[in-house]
């Protein structure tokens, strides 16, 4: 079994940035692929971007390419998501999510996983 608790989300403006962490404990963390996703209100959840166990590979949604950041310290147990100039569009709950496959998936089906969420809410 395995708990995912995501934290960091809040009210911002347009043009900061937000530091979303996602803390794991059960399972051993280091062998799992960690996946971030959206959802804003009224659509699909969407993949923002991921990490594998190593951290040696990242892979983001094409239209955040640039603005987010992932990142992982497996001694904290823990994968942060580094969002800048943060727009209106981005506003929706985070989530994030762990997976067995190999690489990086961008779908929901492939993630065991989840947290919580937390919102984000970008203000223009």
């Amino acid at each position: 079994q395995v708990q995912l608790v995501e934290s960091g989300g809040g009210l911002v403006q347009a043009g900061e940035s937000l530091r979303l962490s996602c803390a794991a404990s059960g399972r051993t963390f280091s062998t799992y692929t960690m996946g971030w996703f959206r959802q804003a209100p009224g659509k699909e959840r969407e993949f923002v971007g991921g990490i594998t166990w190593s951290g040696g590979s990242t892979d983001y949604a094409d239209s955040l390419k640039g603005r987010f950041t992932i990142s992982r310290d497996n001694a904290k147990k823990t994968v942060y998501l580094q969002m800048n100039s943060l727009k209106p569009e981005d506003t929706a709950v985070y989530y994030c999510a762990i997976t067995w496959v190999i690489g990086i998936p961008r779908s929901t089906s492939a993630y065991n996983y989840w947290g919580q969420g937390t919102q984000v809410t970008v203000s223009s």
